[in-house]
């Protein structure tokens, strides 16, 4: 029995034998001639099978996958080296016996180990023994001149990146147009704590959040210990 064709049979659109070949991915195998005479084209402009076609696609895939392996692997990295000088920040703040001491250590850790360009400590209450420092400054918890500050005071949350203006003036003072971002740690009821840098990159939004967070922390714990209050 012959069947007959008509126009509209004959025409099929590509969209629809793309989507029966692919709810049939065997169909090549039971016609091997067509899959033989099928074009391919490349990049290049030249033809290959559709095999060799195939085999890029999956060699391509592969190299994707091995570049994004390389960057979680570099970040395991550098999350292991920031966990490790985060334990050594707590370690060298609970070695000192006062708070005067335990303030030198955090601001030697933080340019050190952890790159920062400019330390910059903003506390509510005055520290004996630590003298007339450019990185601390004593503020009332009240005073206007955190108002910049007032949303973020009853919020532990660490800060990264490019801060508002009159922030870096209160934070670095006469060199607040060095610095172009910062890394900022609020201690409720203790105060602020910014590591200030020259490279617009160096601290950015999301970045190290939970290894800021336990610096702060750290250092609060250690500073408690010698709270009269």
């Amino acid at each position: 029995m012959t069947m007959e064709f008509n126009e509209s049979t004959e025409k099929l659109g590509a969209h629809e034998v793309a989507t029966w070949l692919r709810r049939h991915p065997a169909f090549l195998q039971q016609f091997p001639d067509l899959a033989q005479s099928l074009v391919v084209p490349r990049e290049s402009g030249a033809t290959a099978s559709l095999a060799s076609y195939q085999l890029e696609i999956l060699r391509e895939k592969n190299r994707e996958l091995n570049q994004r392996l390389h960057e979680l692997f570099a970040i395991a990295q550098d999350n292991e080296r920031l966990a490790v000088r985060a334990h050594q920040l707590t370690l060298a703040l609970m070695r000192q016996t006062d708070a005067a001491a335990t303030l030198r250590a955090l601001v030697a850790a933080l340019v050190e180990d952890f790159q920062g360009d400019i330390v910059r400590l903003v506390l509510f209450r005055a520290v004996d023994g630590v003298g007339d420092v450019e990185w601390l400054q004593v503020l009332e918890e009240s005073s206007p001149r955190l108002a910049t500050f007032r949303d973020m005071l009853g919020n532990a949350e660490p800060l990264c990146g490019r801060l508002h203006p009159d922030k870096n003036t209160l934070l670095y003072g006469v060199r607040a147009e060095d610095v172009q971002s910062s890394a900022l740690l609020v201690l409720p009821g203790v105060g602020l704590v910014a590591v200030g840098s020259r490279d617009p990159n160096r601290f950015f939004p999301g970045m190290g959040m939970l290894f800021l967070r336990m610096m702060g922390e750290a250092l609060a714990a250690a500073l408690a210990r010698f709270s009269h209050a």
